[in-house]
């Protein structure tokens, strides 16, 4: 496993981490969860030098936090470094064009969650508290940073993050701005190349953290995905893989497969891709079986992308905007 800083932070994280929203389960999840089976992939991350986890709150209603909880104490050896988020207040992802900050992250709310999440990781200082979800227009109002300042001054969080909105990866620069934000969580893959645009230069002038999250377009990249296939109606990627979306995902899928390497899977080069730009501090696949721990962290070995792919990778990108599938 190799190791880069997260911005200013200095912290040397894995560059590849764990995504625990799949392993979660519960309502608005994927299905096929497996609590039993969980504890061995997180463990075996582990081993294989993962330093970083990434998890929410509502990733189960606190299951996911209890889990990494639950990993922290069988491994006290290591240093690992612990993300969560506060989820909006109103339970609207994305925010509405009418919400406000009360409606999302009123200040009390805000201390309700960091405390409740304290409480399910069994730990007094959480390294990473991330908004959810995140309008620019609330950039400028002083509560949500006077209430980030005192929980930063009280000892209960190390740093604060944004986890920016599906496919709006410049909706955050106003935050930054601030100053009170050090790391952003972004889609970025082989189709959603836009953070490239404005984000990335921002992050490596300024010292921000670039969580990369999404690296298989919610299974699109992993290229198993056919024009035919489904998912239990109360799976959140039966909404998101409508009709509107799963042919063109795979046929964008398929034309990939064409210029794979020789000995390349797809998921491999899907990482292998987000992990050539130097903005990118880790990337959080998420990993529900042991076999994809292994495969998916075995790409942190150093070996760069030949340019010409890179080049000709440029050419599948594909700009999307916010619509009513992909919520």
């Amino acid at each position: 496993m190799r190791y880069r800083t997260m911005g200013r932070l200095g912290w040397q994280v894995s560059e590849v981490g764990y995504g625990m929203w799949g392993i979660g389960g519960g309502p608005g999840n994927f299905t096929g969860w497996d609590y039993d089976l969980a504890p061995r992939c997180l463990d075996e991350a582990v081993e294989l030098g993962c330093t970083f986890f990434d998890t929410a709150w509502v990733y189960g209603r606190g299951i996911s936090e209890q889990m990494l909880g639950a990993l922290l104490k069988r491994h006290p050896d290591r240093r690992l470094y612990v993300a969560t988020k506060i989820p909006p207040k109103n339970r609207e992802w994305p925010p509405g064009a009418g919400d406000t900050l009360d409606d999302a992250y009123p200040a009390e709310h805000m201390r309700e969650y960091t405390y409740r999440s304290l409480d399910n990781l069994g730990v007094s200082r959480i390294d990473l508290l991330q908004f959810h979800t995140w309008e620019d227009r609330w950039a400028g109002d002083e509560r949500w940073q006077e209430t980030v300042a005192d929980l930063k001054r009280e000892g209960v969080v190390d740093a604060v993050g944004i986890s920016v909105n599906r496919w709006e990866p410049a909706n955050c620069l106003a935050a930054l701005d601030t100053g009170l934000i050090d790391v952003i969580q972004v889609i970025y893959n082989i189709f959603d190349q836009a953070p490239e645009d404005e984000l990335f230069e921002r992050a490596l002038r300024d010292g921000i953290g670039i969580i990369a999250r999404v690296p298989f377009d919610e299974g699109t990249l992993t290229g198993t995905l056919t024009a035919d296939s489904t998912w239990p109606e109360e799976d959140w990627r039966a909404t998101y893989f409508c009709d509107e979306n799963l042919k063109p995902s795979v046929e964008r899928a398929e034309r990939l497969k064409e210029i794979l390497p020789e000995g390349m899977s797809l998921p491999e080069l899907a990482l292998r891709f987000i992990l050539h730009h130097p903005a990118v501090s880790t990337v959080i696949p998420g990993m529900r079986r042991p076999a994809h721990v292994r495969a998916n962290l075995a790409v942190s070995d150093g070996r760069p992308l030949d340019d010409a792919l890179l080049r000709e990778l440029r050419n599948h990108r594909w700009d999307r905007v916010p619509t009513w599938w992909s919520m």
